[in-house]
């Protein structure tokens, strides 16, 4: 097995493992008295993740494939990345948060798949993949698009609904549309630090010229 084909069985591995984690957690969520089919799917992480199994599929066929990935998969890759980063980050401070709280709150298995193991394996994959293409700096105005498109969906949808998947989106949780402004803004400054450490990375490559995907030089 080389190691190109493994790289392609570890992406569909993720995947499946993508799929099966979404299909438990609406199942889950199924079981909550509150729950809407509607909100699930408004959730940040639900709709990253859902674009990551896409995402990681396409690259799994890619790479048993081809020899090399082309720029725009790579930048798909990056951005679902980030993404799914960025959900597990602030499952991870809201469930922290809510323990110094005395709060508990219940976090399956699927959820555990979703928000952790499966973004940090994805961050494993794209440092170790040396066959990755070079990104230009260019993509980080891209990586933010969706975060804000999905932002502004949610600040609208929201006093329509009476829901926020997330509580420092609904103003009568926070002390107001400031510390809303606040935890956005933070939130915008770790899509885009991750998405930038992702670029970085890229510039360290360990395969021969000849095998590397071709990028503008103007970056």
């Amino acid at each position: 097995m080389t190691a190109r084909t493994a790289f392609g069985l570890a992406r569909l591995g993720l995947a499946t493992a993508g799929l099966v984690a979404l299909i438990n957690y609406f199942e889950y969520t199924l079981g909550v008295t509150t729950f809407a089919i509607a909100n699930f799917f408004s959730y940040f992480t639900v709709q990253s993740a859902m674009a990551a199994v896409l995402v990681f599929l396409t690259a799994a066929v890619v790479a048993l494939r081809r020899p090399t990935d082309p720029a725009w998969l790579d930048m798909l890759r990056a951005m679902v990345t980030t993404y799914i980063l960025v959900s597990g980050v602030v499952y991870g401070i809201i469930v922290w948060q809510s323990s110094a709280a005395h709060y508990s709150i219940e976090v399956p298995w699927s959820s555990q798949l979703l928000h952790f193991v499966i973004p940090v394996c994805a961050l494993i994959d794209w440092i170790v993949d040396p066959f990755k293409a070079r990104l230009s700096w260019k993509y980080l105005a891209w990586a933010i698009v969706f975060p804000v498109f999905w932002l502004v969906f949610t600040l609208v949808r929201g006093p329509i609904v009476r829901w926020y998947p997330y509580f420092f989106l609904d103003a009568r949780q926070v002390s107001g549309p400031g510390e809303t402004v606040f935890f956005c803004l933070i939130i915008v400054a770790i899509i885009t630090g991750i998405a930038a450490l992702l670029t970085w990375i890229t510039r360290f490559k360990r395969t021969p010229r000849h095998l590397r995907a071709p990028w503008p030089a103007t970056d």
